[in-house]
């Protein structure tokens, strides 16, 4: 199987689709939570943007793609607020599944929420909302992640601690 070419900055068409489908779980989600209410809609848009901000700030700026286009297009963006870390760091950090929760969370306290929301008064379209972001969220992301960011990533070469934690290799 020939070895999947590498980008140095990924192709705009990547980064488009690849944030359509971060931007369509969210809005899914504070779609969802709007059914519950207005306030705790913002509150997870809130959430979010924490979670987006501590990634540019704390990872992006150690990886090889701080300044450069990664198929997510947060290497440019981290580089317009934040200066060059180190490499290294990025290389050494290790992640483990308690680490995702909160990642894990902007998909799961919706769906918890609209369920809930269809125990209590069916909804078509919250079922639909439903059954979306969990579509996305797991073939969605899997699609992104496994044919177009991660397999042509330079940082996954250098050491990235996702593709650690994502594919250990069980025993033999």
């Amino acid at each position: 199987m020939p070895t999947p070419k590498v980008h140095k900055n990924y192709p705009l068409w990547i980064v488009i689709l690849s944030n359509l489908i971060s931007l369509s779980i969210y809005a899914l989600g504070f779609f969802i939570m709007m059914k519950l209410n207005l306030i705790i809609a913002f509150i997870y848009l809130a959430y979010i943007f924490i979670l987006e901000y501590r990634l540019i700030k704390n990872h992006c700026i150690n990886c090889y793609y701080w300044g450069r286009t990664c198929g997510f297009g947060k290497g440019k963006v981290s580089a317009l607020f934040f200066k060059k870390g180190d490499n290294s760091r990025f290389c050494k950090l290790n992640i483990t599944w308690k680490d995702m929760i909160a990642d894990f969370l902007v998909t799961l306290i919706p769906v918890v929420v609209g369920i809930i929301l269809l125990l209590i008064h069916y909804d078509t379209i919250l079922l639909i909302a439903i059954l979306l972001l969990m579509l996305l969220t797991t073939y969605g992301n899997n699609a992104i992640r496994g044919q177009l960011t991660c397999k042509h990533c330079r940082q996954r070469e250098l050491g990235c601690p996702a593709e650690k934690l994502f594919n250990k290799k069980g025993p033999s």
